[in-house]
């Protein structure tokens, strides 16, 4: 699984002129599955994000958790994580999971982050046209890849 978490001061993501996710102070996170992904790499980066230390402490340093503010988090599928842009202009998108192996994983995804914080994670729509509109704190963004931990 790779993930694009991006500490956020808001963010929502809107289908179809409809906001079906809005948080202020929190995470956006952008996760692309591929067949090769398990349970596994899901708890693997379920742990990662809710203990990741990329929020000011009183002393402006990167010392707390998303946990730790009592930020909230947007999960949103993104296959396009998954492109080969090795050949040609065209991105493939051959390694993305197909939706009958994705789902299920994305949701038990979502699942876990849910049991982990606490409380409700807000999510796009698996599959749609979904419009993220985010402002991003710092800016602090970071790519992890559960196949990659470095």
């Amino acid at each position: 699984m790779k993930i694009v978490l991006q500490r956020v001061s808001s963010a929502s993501v809107t289908i179809d002129n409809k906001i079906v996710a809005d948080i202020q102070k929190g995470l956006l996170v952008l996760v692309g599955i591929e067949d090769a992904d398990t349970q596994e790499d899901s708890s693997w980066l379920v742990n990662k994000i809710t203990n990741i230390r990329i929020f000011g402490d009183e002393n402006h340093v990167m010392n707390l958790s998303v946990k730790d503010v009592d930020g909230d988090i947007i999960v949103v599928s993104q296959f396009t994580l998954h492109a080969s842009t090795k050949k040609g202009n065209r991105p493939s998108y051959i390694k993305a999971s197909k939706p009958d192996v994705a789902i299920p994983l994305y949701e038990n995804f979502v699942l876990q982050l849910e049991k982990e914080l606490g409380e409700k994670v807000q999510t796009g729509v698996f599959g749609a046209d979904m419009k993220v509109l985010l402002l991003n704190d710092g800016p602090v963004t970071i790519v992890i890849d559960s196949k990659n931990r470095e």
